[in-house]
């Protein structure tokens, strides 16, 4: 079966946002943005700005009838600035004009005066400043101070890992309409409509039931329209409150960047201990996270952060402790891997660092840690029906490590300008919302007289293909082909209170929702079936739209039973709630069973780097994943093959930089380099683990939309040990992203003297 999209696609027949109709009466929208990163804001003046042609009101913060507030987790972010600015690019005033030109025009005649106050950029000088958006936390299990004396081996050291740019194809945005009663209607490019219901409400002083937001699709998210969309909605909507005429705002590319939060950066410190026969025994890891200016979803990711931190490994004595910086940036967010990510880069770095102090491969370490049936991660939840070893065995036997190695051993001995490295990485993600009350989710389901259906539920196509599983799933159940299944657009008001598609939970929470409301339907019809037919329910299935009594054709079929059951009253319409069963987690203790489920998987990378430039090209990424039971191979194979690139542009290329005045430098794509084509793996081959799903996951198929990028981290680790084989003893800072200047450098150490050395290795700050 295919994708729903992809001819709409290709055929440019999907509606986004911009492809709404323009309403007569339509104003649009320009942020003036805040010219300096930290500072009082002392005045605002539009009064050249209104005298411009074309434009209707400049709107401050005075003019929000409700509370100037959007903070989610921590009320700490206004809509639009009032008394502070602490970030370079903060909304602080909203110009509505007749048209996109006049009212981008007119910001240019918008006087903001600020007066500067000190800029922080860098965590830890925030951690030492006292500057933390939340208390730090700490994961703990066994005792690693007193395990160390227990260690024959122990090495310390710093891991720095970037930040990064979602770069959705669509941009921000929002178009609002004002309705009857005093409400708005939102279009909007979100993730989480329920959230932009929620701040869009509280800014306008409304009832939620006042304001309904409605998401055809978005053209990516990333995790980037999780939070991060709500402020463009609440603007948007805060003009056509204020105005009574439809108002849209949406972004161009240099001021999404500028404005947006990005993948948290982090600089990490860690200490591994390992006994004789290389077990760790004990490891220690302190996270400084970059959060920006406000929370945001910055403690949530911290947490994952935490939950990930010893990645795929057993480890019986771990102290990890996270610590949230407050700095003069955009809010960094929510992205794809959700924190997850950064702990296991600064995990496989210790193990990384043990190895090459060893003299061993550090897949070595990593085969002899990984874990098993059983063993408990660092919050208390054991290992249920782990793939860990199953994984790194069959990716090993699959794609012949042991001929890998002798080639990639061979071409380096071959080769003076030219060296090959190879990584594994093994991965272990866990599957659902850490914070309990998110796992719930609804679906909305009409069999309507003429026997096809619409399907309503909370979650948010973004390109992932969640449409075509929660129609898979209505289609089976129900036992109908899938063109008569119907996936309405995401809408507060026929789904209310939802949870955002993230934390690659949205096709089990949403899957399962609507698989319940029409194993309803079904049972409904059956035994009308059963009564009309004088059949025993008990033997009565529906199959491509047939009624079946004991496997054989009963006297009707999918249409005569619909028409049927309208003639008799029966109820067509069925909505269904879902809750995930058996999660709970506190977090005063830091112990619990907060996931689902795991999932697991391995692969194998290959790099090769020219050691005259420091360019390098990544020849194979060669994985076994653990799926489950795939509904859809196709949509799971795009999102591994998708997952994989975006992992490899985080680790090597894609370099988020700001000056100590809190200014993006990487402020294009000219400046901000992305994976294209070349950059992808010449090979990519993926194998489809054998194993049997989990029955929490929708239908037994495993989520799969963040698992894959943390492949990427191995292209990190396979430089590293191309680095290695030209320049064997020179010392390497782990610094994500490995750019290509970065491997020139570590080529070349003997150029470059002992601060630029430093300057390199502490970019990440």
């Amino acid at each position: 079966m295919n994708h729903l999209d992809p001819i709409r696609h290709v055929r440019g027949e999907s509606q986004y946002l911009d492809d709404v109709p323009v309403q007569h009466g339509t104003l649009y929208a320009a942020v003036v943005e805040s010219p300096l990163a930290h500072g009082r804001l002392l005045a605002i003046d539009a009064t050249a700005a209104l005298a411009l042609p074309g434009v209707v009101r400049v709107l401050t913060a005075a003019d929000i009838p409700g509370t100037n507030q959007i903070g989610g987790i921590v009320p700490d972010e206004p809509l639009l600035a009032e008394g502070h600015v602490h970030f370079r690019g903060q909304p602080v005033a909203l110009v509505l004009a007749e048209s996109e030109h006049a009212a981008h025009a007119a910001l240019a005649l918008v006087r903001v005066e600020v007066e500067p106050l000190p800029i922080i950029t860098d965590p830890r000088v925030a951690a030492a400043a006292g500057e933390l958006l939340v208390p730090p936390r700490t994961f703990q299990i066994g005792d690693s101070g007193a395990a160390w004396a227990g260690c024959t081996h122990v090495f310390a050291g710093v891991a720095e890992s970037g930040g990064q740019e979602h770069l959705y194809i669509e941009t921000q945005g929002a178009y609002a309409f004002p309705t009857e009663m005093g409400g708005v209607r939102i279009i909007s490019s979100t993730q989480g409509p329920t959230a932009v219901q929620r701040h869009t409400a509280h800014v306008l002083g409304l009832g939620m039931h006042q304001v309904e937001v409605d998401v055809t699709r978005l053209g990516g998210g990333f995790g980037g329209k999780e939070d991060q969309a709500t402020p463009w909605g609440a603007l948007a909507a805060l003009g056509a409150f204020v105005t009574r005429r439809p108002v849209k705002l949406a972004l161009d590319r240099m001021a999404d960047l500028r404005m947006t939060g990005k993948r948290h950066p982090y600089s990490s410190d860690f200490k591994i201990g390992l006994d004789a026969e290389l077990k760790i025994v004990a490891y220690e890891v302190t996270f400084y996270q970059n959060g920006g200016a406000a929370a945001d979803l910055s403690p949530a990711v911290l947490e994952r952060t935490l939950f990930h931190c010893t990645n795929a490994y057993f480890i019986p004595n771990v102290t990890a402790t996270a610590y949230s910086c407050r700095t003069n940036l955009p809010p960094n967010t929510a992205f794809r891997g959700f924190g997850g990510p950064q702990g296991m880069f600064v995990m496989e770095s210790a193990l990384a660092c043990a190895a090459e102090a060893l003299g061993l491969e550090t897949a070595e370490l990593q085969r002899r840690n990984l874990l098993r049936e059983g063993d408990l991660f660092p919050y208390r939840q054991p290992a249920e029906m782990c793939h860990a070893e199953q994984a790194w065995d069959t990716a090993a036997a699959k794609f012949d490590l042991p001929g890998r190695r002798r080639e990639v051993a061979a071409f380096n001995e071959a080769h003076r300008w030219q060296k090959k490295g190879l990584a594994l990485m093994p991965i272990c993600f866990g599957i659902s919302f850490t914070k309990t009350a998110m796992n719930q989710a609804r679906a909305l389901v009409h069999i309507y007289t003429d026997g096809s259906v619409g399907v309503s539920t909370g979650a948010v196509e973004m390109g992932q293909g969640v449409n075509t599983k929660i129609a898979q799933v209505a289609a089976r159940t129900l036992g109908i082909p899938l063109h008569r299944i119907k996936v309405e657009s995401t809408n507060t008001t026929r789904v209310a209170n939802t949870s955002p598609s993230a934390a690659s939970a949205t096709a089990d929470l949403n899957g399962k929702a609507t698989e319940l409301a029409c194993l309803a339907l079904r049972e409904r019809l059956l035994r009308l079936a059963a009564t009309e037919l004088r059949m025993d329910y008990e033997g009565l299935h529906i199959e491509h739209e047939q009624v079946l009594a004991a496997g054989k054709p009963a006297d009707t079929n999918w249409e005569k039973l619909v028409s049927a059951a309208y003639w008799q009253r029966v109820s067509l319409s069925e909505n269904a709630h879902y809750a995930t069963p058996d999660l709970h987690f506190d977090a005063t203790t830091n112990q619990g069973h907060p996931f689902a489920y795991h999932v697991y998987g391995t692969a194998l990378t290959t790099v090769r780097v020219d050691c005259r430039r420091g360019t390098y090209v990544v020849e194979a990424v060669e994985l076994a994943h653990d799926f489950g039971q795939s509904l859809h191979q196709q949509i799971d194979r795009g999102q591994i093959e998708g997952g994989v690139v975006q992992g490899i542009g985080w680790m090597t290329m894609e370099d988020l930089a700001y000056n100590t005045e809190g200014r993006l430098l990487s402020n294009s794509l000219n400046s901000y380099k992305i994976p294209d084509l070349y950059a992808a793996p010449a090979t990519l081959a993926v194998h489809f683990l054998d194993t049997p799903g989990h029955p929490l996951a929708v239908l037994r198929s495993k989520a799969v939309g963040e698992p894959p990028l943390m492949y990427g981290l191995g292209t990190y680790f396979a430089l590293r040990a191309a680095v290695r084989a030209f320049q064997r003893h020179t010392p390497l800072p782990f610094s994500a992203p490995m750019t290509p200047e970065k491997v020139l450098v570590s080529l070349y150490p003997e150029f470059v003297g002992p601060r630029e050395t430093v300057a390199v290795a502490a970019t990440r700050g």
